[in-house]
């Protein structure tokens, strides 16, 4: 999700002052794990991170099927280069989904999905909140306070998926019209996923005396999110997906977000909050 999001914060920039693309990195053309961009015009550069658990951890692989979590230590590469930062945008939520291993330390917390090892189940919603905390304890410990410049923290909320059945049999997210008010409530989990972002700003925001230059607010987009079934590629994740005839089993994509579309309106609300902090 953050990915989308700084591609619809790109173009919105590009409307007043191209971005300049100075740097990437990472074999996927796709993702690439970090690129960076200046606007001469206003000296401003915006960088894109990935790092999908915002804590250190290492991906399923080929010959691993189950990420591996270091949930007290934050991303050594976003988290080097915090110092030089003036705003960070944090997004996190889907790849928790996935089969884990938790470590705090030396210690194996537990795991999310890990028949075969022996492990205790734990889930994924504690491993996000760990990693979340962790994340905004490292902010604060290196920018809070009254040291140095001031730094802008805002968290994002999580953005539910609209697949009908399973994402990995053929589900599909065929909806055309957004969902009128009332005609869907959340899903538990995605009510959760988004509660435990909230209950963990407000609890660092509780900290007035040590939270001192850093302002930290929620990007609260779940419900906006919820409401939009078809803001989502769905077959078109793939150009010309129906080039040769309708499939049986067409490959979608119901997580990530159509440009223009509904997520647009996430940054809009982000230009709002940082209007506010201004006033």
């Amino acid at each position: 999700m953050a990915r989308n999001q700084l591609e619809s914060l790109l173009c919105m920039l590009s409307t007043v002052s191209p971005p300049e693309l100075i740097y990437r990195d990472g074999e996927d053309s796709h993702l690439h794990i970090f690129r960076r961009w200046i606007i001469p015009s206003h000296n401003v550069t915006v960088s894109s991170y990935w790092s999908p658990f915002l804590v250190n951890g290492i991906e399923k692989s080929n010959e691993v099927s189950y990420n591996k979590l270091y949930l007290d230590s934050i991303h050594g590469k976003w988290g080097s280069d915090l110092e030089g930062m003036d705003m960070v945008v944090l997004s996190v939520g889907h790849w928790f989904l996935h089969p884990a291993v938790y470590t705090d330390g030396d210690s194996v917390l537990g795991c999310h999905y890990c028949p075969g090892l022996n492990h205790t189940e734990i889930g994924f919603y504690d491993p996000l909140r760990r990693a979340i905390k962790t994340t905004l304890n490292s902010i604060l410990q290196k920018r809070g306070g009254s040291r140095g410049n001031s730094i802008n923290v805002i968290v994002t909320t999580f953005s539910p998926h609209h697949f009908e059945g399973p994402w990995d049999k053929a589900g599909a997210c065929p909806k055309t019209e957004p969902y009128k008010e009332g005609e869907k409530s959340l899903e538990a989990m995605d009510q959760q996923m988004r509660d435990i972002v909230i209950e963990e700003v407000d609890a660092i925001k509780s900290h007035d005396k040590k939270i001192g230059r850093m302002r930290l607010e929620v990007l609260d987009i779940t419900k906006l999110a919820y409401m939009r079934p078809d803001g989502h590629p769905g077959p078109y994740m793939n150009p010309f997906p129906f080039a040769n005839g309708v499939r049986e089993r067409m490959q979608n994509d119901c997580v990530h977000w159509c440009l223009p579309g509904p997520i647009d309106t996430w940054n809009e609300i982000l230009l709002q909050v940082m209007k506010r902090w201004e006033d």
